[in-house]
């Protein structure tokens, strides 16, 4: 009976020693709580594949001001491969007209938003008061080109071109509301208009090119404000015109020549053709029998 006693004894002793060690053993900490998904920041710019879904920074001081005079939507910086970098830019939809119409862009140009409201101011002031004597409101742009990461000219290798910087918009042609075109670089187009939309933009921007400059710009017009050394700027454009009319003369032999007829190869004129050898006289044949009589 002691013995059992004594046993249960060491048993409680036992297991308040086993509960005492267990208090003392601290607990294991905690697992941390997953970190949330930092944000992958901004994706690189693509205009053909836009991130809808990502939200760019708020305007700055100068979409404050765009936001005036034209439709434009807020995009991420530019910062991709080969060195095409652009801060500040927007998507360029339309032109908010001094009437309040809208002049749309074609495709919507992504520029840097210092040239998205040189663009746009120089439509609203100069560009639709000229094309304004034609008979119609202007209605669209024809946006040839205007954010593209390459080289001049598209040319392998070359220097980087103001279009991968955002910074140049190129024009095909205005369209008016009445359906009529006017391309600037057409030499049948109204020259007045044509020359008052050389003049004023060479005025705003730093880089005009167009028919006459390089061979590149023979369908379309180069904008862009590009900075040069000293304020440099470069306007070149010639405002072709068609040829003369030639002279009746010379519109005369050019018929004679369609009808791929040689001068030199030409009939000649009748007082220059020999007249043929006269005939024999009548009597030169009555000698004959005489020859032959003293031959024999």
């Amino acid at each position: 009976m002691r013995s059992r006693v004594c046993l249960g004894l060491v048993l409680l002793i036992a297991l308040g020693s086993a509960f005492a060690m267990a208090d003392d053993v601290p607990l294991p900490r905690p697992k941390p709580k997953p970190a949330a998904a930092e944000p992958a920041g901004p994706l690189p710019f693509d205009p053909a594949h836009p991130n809808e879904a990502a939200v760019p920074p708020g305007p700055s001081a100068c979409e404050l001001r765009l936001a005036n005079i034209a439709v434009a939507l807020s995009q991420f910086d530019i910062e991709g491969q080969g060195g095409c970098v652009a801060h500040d830019v927007v998507r360029l939809d339309a032109i908010l007209m001094p009437d309040k119409t809208k002049v749309a862009v074609t495709p919507p140009a992504t520029l840097r938003c210092e040239m998205a409201e040189s663009v746009a101011g120089w439509i609203r002031d100069e560009v639709g008061p000229a094309l304004g004597g034609l008979g119609s409101k202007l209605a669209r742009i024809e946006n040839f080109d205007s954010f593209s990461c390459r080289g001049r000219n598209r040319v392998f290798g070359a220097k980087l071109s103001e279009h991968g910087k955002a910074n140049a918009l190129d024009i095909r042609f205005f369209k008016l509301a009445n359906g009529v075109m006017l391309t600037p670089t057409d030499m049948h187009a109204d020259r007045p208009v044509r020359e008052k939309l050389r003049e004023s933009s060479c005025g705003r921007f730093k880089t005009v090119l167009g028919p006459g400059s390089d061979g590149y710009h023979e369908d379309h017009i180069h904008l862009d404000l590009a900075e040069r050394r000293g304020g440099y700027k470069m306007c070149q454009w010639d405002v072709r015109v068609p040829p003369p009319p030639k002279p009746p003369a010379e519109a005369k032999k050019d018929d004679k020549n369609d009808g791929e007829t040689d001068a030199a190869t030409e009939t000649p004129a009748a007082a220059d053709v020999p007249l043929p050898r006269p005939r024999p006289v009548a009597g030169m044949n009555d000698e004959k029998p005489a020859l032959r009589r003293k031959r024999l």
